[in-house]
Formats: C-alpha cells, sequence, structure tokens
C-alpha cells in the first residue's frame, strides 16, 4: 500500500468524481448482457429496445466518467507514474470504444437483427473489459491508495 493517498485533482469538496460517476456506465453495460439474452430467449422487442437504451446510457456516461479520470491521470504526476494507472486507462478507452460500436450497430440497424450475435459477443466483451478495468481500478484504490483522503489514511495508519 501506497504511504500516502494520491489527491484528486478532479473532485468536489476533496471527492473524487470519477468513482461518483462510474457505477452508472458499469451497471447499464453489465445489464446489457441479461437484456441481450432475453431478448433472444422472448424474441420480445422491448428486450431489444431495452439493450439499445442500456448500451447508450452506459456509454455516453461512460465516455464522461473517462474524460474526468483521464483528466486526473494527465494532471496529476503520482497518478501518470503508476503504471496500473495507465493500464486501467488503456483498457477503459478500449471498452469504451467497444460499447460505442456495440451502440452504433443497435442505432443503425434494426434492433432484432444486430442482438444476435454481434450485440450480444460485444455486451459479454463489455463485461469482460469492465471486469478487467475494475480489477485494476481497485487495484489503484485499495493498494495505491489514488484519491483516498488523507482522513481515510490516517484511519488506516492507526486502527480506528
Amino acid at each position: 500500500m501506497a504511504r500516502e493517498s494520491i489527491p484528486s485533482k478532479m473532485s468536489i469538496l476533496g471527492h473524487p468524481i470519477h468513482p461518483m460517476l462510474i457505477h452508472f456506465p458499469v451497471a447499464a453495460l453489465l445489464m446489457l448482457i441479461p437484456a441481450d439474452l432475453a431478448y433472444l430467449y422472448t424474441a420480445d422487442s422491448f428486450w431489444a429496445r431495452a439493450s439499445l437504451w442500456l448500451v447508450g446510457v452506459g456509454t455516453v456516461g461512460g465516455w464522461v466518467s473517462g474524460a474526468i479520470g483521464f483528466m486526473d491521470l494527465v494532471l496529476v504526476r503520482e497518478i501518470r507514474n503508476l503504471i496500473a494507472a495507465w493500464c486501467h486507462a488503456i483498457l477503459a478507452v478500449m471498452l469504451l470504444s467497444i460499447s460505442t460500436l456495440n451502440w452504433l450497430l443497435r442505432i443503425v440497424e434494426p434492433h432484432d437483427e444486430v442482438v444476435s450475435p454481434w450485440g450480444l459477443y460485444l455486451s459479454l466483451l463489455s463485461g469482460l473489459m469492465i471486469a478487467l478495468a475494475s480489477l485494476l481500478g481497485g487495484l489503484l484504490v485499495y493498494d495505491q491508495a489514488v484519491a483516498v483522503s488523507p482522513d481515510k489514511m490516517a484511519e488506516r495508519r492507526h486502527g480506528s
């Protein structure tokens, strides 16, 4: 674990913005998998429409959250020096590229034709990329103390 915390420049009253925002796009992109499977199982176009909305919300929210995380990466030297931060950023860009493609395919083509096979494949690949990026994000917070408040670091040191 890092000896001192690495503060986020992109924060509100000391609370980092990127971790606040990332949960919603992650949830939307992960829920895309069961929505695609529900469509394949039922052939109900509701699930294809739900998938379109989930991938849209996940992609747009991911780009917003990712832009804020990227600003921390380039603005904070200590974060820039961490290999895990660069790996996390690269995986996030790959994930957002895949989800953008998934969304664009669903907008351009009729919903029903896209879900199988490409939509489901891209949704599953996005889920895998989320898992990998999340592991690295957790490593940054819990092992490297990126964006952990100094008060929380003091609690860790004193066992409170």
